[in-house]
């Protein structure tokens, strides 16, 4: 968000380097190098984030509302790369500001309002989650679309609100003479504002964040326990149910061995076994399936996200049996349709324990991807933030330009690293990215 000065500081001469692109900060490999580097950055964000966007209208398994939040994190990234980025790499190189005084103002604030609204809406995106897990099926009734644009457009109107206070005096910036003169382009150190901002634009959606995730985390864990817990009780279950089977044919073998004929025996057994059989599915069956939701999905292509307020999915065993298993949650009361031709209750006990070990594999990636944003948000932006925050109130800290630039650049990087984080793991932006790239596919 804009280099960051001291004004108690001395400032730094620039211009000692004389190079192909005039007098620079910084030696003539250093800058070639900077503006590589930095251009690579810029150009990553542009593409990465337009892949987003158009994912999202072209494919339709990801156009579902909940990912119009996806969008607007896209638009406010691709904002940051197009309006701020560009002017930032040619200000770190030169050291001074050369684009005059209201190109500055213009760059400062399109700096604030894009920066914060990429947060506003991670936050946003956090909190869509958040709700989508503890509450699927309300949650999925009131995620309309009306409701998803009213939250985006808070994030934007927000990001306004605190953007803009320095356009209309809320500033310390010199007068047009003295810019001209110094060509120099920080953002305000004015305190008051600096705390307004920052809070607004960081700690406040940090805060929310972390508290968040943390609830998001907890409620992985709980159901990372049940559902272990379910596959643990239907594996005995399992067990107990082929031991019976086992007492009871040799019991049955048993009791009618000397007054039956050896074909009436055979089938008074298969009788017996068959029933007992339809018993142990159903048993099984119900206090698994129900478990079934969109916790492992996390919003971007969570079963109750397609169709708005329906809950559905249907699993079919493998065209090797002749069982079919249909889950259906449109109602409020789920049911369970199992017909069986002729398996035994081994294969169904294989595909239900199958059906836990998938779940439970994707659930501990969710909660490993959690760790990934929160971690690469918290790297990229607490730098900056502290310095924004620490240098207005302490006038002997002096940071070097090439450590401002770096700081700066670090918090920028996230805007390269969002579209990565919230598509990557997702295997229907996966789809997309390559169809759009021409690489074909299904991975």
């Amino acid at each position: 968000m804009g280099s960051e000065e001291s004004s108690n500081c001395s400032e730094e001469p620039y211009g000692n380097f004389s190079t192909i692109f005039g007098s620079t900060d910084v030696p003539e490999w250093e800058a070639i190098l900077t503006i590589i580097i930095l251009s690579l950055f810029i150009l990553l964000t542009i593409i990465g984030n337009i892949l987003v966007i158009l994912s999202v209208f072209t494919y339709k398994p990801l156009r579902i509302v909940q990912n119009f939040f996806i969008i607007s994190l896209a638009v406010a990234d691709l904002t940051v790369a197009i309006l701020v980025l560009p002017f930032n790499v040619a200000y770190a190189v030169s050291g001074r500001w050369i684009f005059g005084i209201y190109i500055c103002k213009m760059w400062l604030t399109s700096d604030i309002l894009c920066c914060t609204a990429s947060i506003l809406n991670l936050c946003a995106i956090a909190l869509d989650r958040f709700w989508a897990i503890t509450d699927p099926i309300n949650y999925a009734q009131k995620r309309t679309v009306k409701r998803v644009l009213m939250m985006i457009a808070f994030v934007w109107i927000l990001s306004l609100i605190i953007s803009v206070p320095p356009l209309i005096g809320w500033n310390d910036w010199p007068s047009p003479e003295i810019f001209a003169e110094e060509q120099v382009c920080v953002l305000t150190r004015r305190q008051g504002y600096v705390i307004y901002s920052s809070s607004g634009s960081f700690f406040i959606p940090l805060l929310i964040m972390t508290i968040v995730y943390i609830e998001i985390f907890i409620a992985t864990k709980r159901r990372l326990r049940e559902r272990a817990q379910a596959a643990k009780i239907n594996i005995s279950k399992n067990q107990t149910n082929k031991n019976d089977d086992h007492r009871d044919r040799e019991s049955v073998s048993s009791e009618t061995n000397h007054n039956e004929h050896p074909d009436e025996q055979t089938k008074s057994n298969d009788k017996l076994l068959k029933n007992k059989s339809k018993d142990t599915e159903k048993s099984t069956l119900k206090p698994t399936l129900v478990h079934e939701d969109s916790l492992t999905d996390f919003g971007e292509n969570s079963s109750f996200g397609r169709k708005n307020s329906h809950l559905t999915a249907e699993n079919k065993v493998p065209n090797s049996s002749s069982t079919t298993i249909t889950i259906s949650n449109t109602k409020p009361s789920p049911k369970v349709v199992l017909v069986d031709n002729n398996k035994k209750p081994g294969f169904v006990y294989q595909f239900i324990e199958e059906k836990q070990r998938i779940s439970l594999s994707k659930e501990r990636r969710a909660a490993r991807t959690l760790g990934i944003i929160m971690g690469v948000f918290v790297v990229c932006w607490v730098p900056f933030f502290l310095m924004y925050v620490i240098i207005p109130f302490c006038p002997v800290c002096c940071p070097s330009r090439r450590f401002v630039n770096f700081i700066t650049w670090l918090g920028y990087i996230n805007s390269i690293l969002n579209p990565i984080i919230y598509t990557i793991f997702n295997m229907d932006f996966r789809r997309a990215f390559r169809k759009l790239l021409g690489l074909g596919g299904q991975n």
